[in-house]
């Protein structure tokens, strides 16, 4: 449960509705649909893979967390759905980027993708994390 949720206030304005972490059916159906196509490579429990910093021989990044060490709390929804549809390519990432990231489009429908993060954002709980993206969702709707 988040800060926001405890406090029974609305989302920030920045975030999507269908990632709603206060939803207990989307975040359950976002747990299984995570465990079933995510887990092998950012972890059961979201820790990611070992040294995912730090570029593996073939040149790409090992699978970054989605807890609250990793940077998946700083990127908007919208970002984090087009990431997961349609997998780490430009404009989500450098021309020609090489990436372990599959697009999920053909293995799973809009709605399963919202609610893995809706699931993601269930487990950021931690006050600065929960300032800080507010404030990033508050700013990223301020330069619209």
């Amino acid at each position: 449960m988040s800060l926001v949720a405890a406090c029974g206030e609305s989302p920030d304005p920045g975030d999507d509705p269908r990632a709603d972490p206060r939803d207990g059916a989307r975040v359950a159906l976002g747990a299984r649909v995570y465990a079933q196509h995510c887990a092998a490579c950012h972890g059961a429990k979201l820790e990611g893979q070992r040294d995912w910093r730090k570029r593996l021989a073939n040149g790409r990044l090992p699978a970054p967390p989605h807890d609250e060490s990793g940077h998946t709390w700083h990127h908007p929804d919208r970002m984090l759905f087009t990431l997961t549809r349609n997998g780490l390519v430009p404009p989500y990432a450098p021309e020609k980027y090489a990436s372990d990231m599959p697009a999920f489009a053909s293995k799973l429908a809009d709605d399963e993708i919202w609610a893995v993060l809706a699931y993601l954002k269930s487990q950021w709980t931690s006050a600065d994390v929960l300032a800080a993206r507010a404030e990033m969702t508050r700013n990223a709707k301020e330069n619209r």
